[in-house]
């Protein structure tokens, strides 16, 4: 619960008629990780996306990232070997590729070392994952690797409401035209790019989640080309953040006070997906557009701050 809050299940319950049993348990404590298996017999797969995400925080806080990002995963990983469990979907990340020498980017560009710890932890994630993959005959696993996730579920019931002042794009765009925040900082306007701002592949959080439901019936029905599979997950569009920036203004049809400021701390100058392979192998591709992905996430910004004026009222 450390970026989260527990209505988002009455929420899931309102959206699918199903509200998901939950645990809170803390996963780098070993102990109470065991006990989520023991007393769950059920569990055919797991789908693991505990971790800390923020770029910048990563670099001034590594220890706190490789604490929680890697003993979360191991004490998983141990658990799921104990109690007999062999299908993982992990949550990763374009960062692995680091600063990458072409684009777009394929599942076989090489990986590097990241700029920032977060990546990193990804890398040495799926290092680790598939170290006991190749020992175990029985496992296997699929790394979804992220780009940009953006954007809300279509009822505007579901979407980023990060603690504190958001590490990502749109969630600090949408809290900004909101009146929560006073401006946007635009970090670095002097990367080698068309208009000297860093370019993501940006891609809808509903499209992310399709291919997870996708990926989980691939191991379920076995149907993996090896144990052991990668793919990238995006639109194959990079978009450039004053872009991005342009294409909110279009759809509210106001202008966004924001200001360039420095560089930070972590980032690339352009990242975006060639996801020929999730197409060909998982048969899915993204179907939702940029304009798509921010309206929806303009939606939820507008229906959550509605909520919470309503409660002080």
């Amino acid at each position: 619960m450390s970026n989260s809050k527990k209505e988002v299940l009455d929420r899931i319950k309102t959206i699918t008629g199903v509200k998901p049993k939950f645990l809170e348990v803390d996963l780098k404590d070993s102990l109470l990780c065991d006990v989520v298996f023991r007393e769950n017999k059920d569990i055919d797969a797991v789908i693991h996306f505990a971790a800390h995400k923020a770029v910048s925080e990563s670099v001034e806080k590594p220890l706190k990232y490789y604490q929680n990002n890697l003993y979360a995963l191991i004490n998983t990983l141990v658990s799921m070997e104990q109690y007999g469990i062999n299908n993982l979907i992990f949550s990763s990340s374009a960062t692995v590729y680091g600063n990458p020498k072409t684009l777009p980017i394929t599942e076989r560009t090489e990986t590097q070392r990241p700029f920032s710890s977060y990546g990193n932890t990804k890398k040495i994630a799926e290092e680790i994952i598939e170290d006991v993959i190749n020992a175990n005959s029985e496992a296997s696993a699929i790394s979804l690797r992220y780009f940009n996730p953006i954007g809300a579920h279509e009822s505007g019931l579901i979407g980023e409401l990060p603690s504190g002042i958001p590490n990502n794009l749109m969630p600090y765009i949408t809290q900004t035209a909101a009146g929560v925040r006073d401006k946007l900082m635009v970090f670095g306007n002097d990367y080698p790019t068309k208009d000297g701002t860093a370019i993501r592949d940006y891609i809808h959080v509903v499209d992310l989640a399709h291919a997870h439901v996708i990926s989980l019936k691939r191991l379920l029905d076995k149907k993996q080309g090896n144990s052991f599979e990668i793919f990238n997950l995006g639109t194959g569009k990079g978009y450039s953040v004053l872009e991005v920036i342009a294409a909110f203004e279009s759809v509210i049809e106001r202008p966004l006070n924001y200001e360039i400021t420095n560089r930070r701390s972590g980032d690339v100058p352009q990242l975006f997906a060639d996801i020929s392979l999730a197409k060909d192998k998982l048969g899915w591709k993204a179907k939702h557009d940029l304009l798509n992905m921010i309206d929806s996430a303009w939606k939820w910004e507008q229906n959550i701050r509605e909520e919470q004026n309503q409660v002080k009222n």
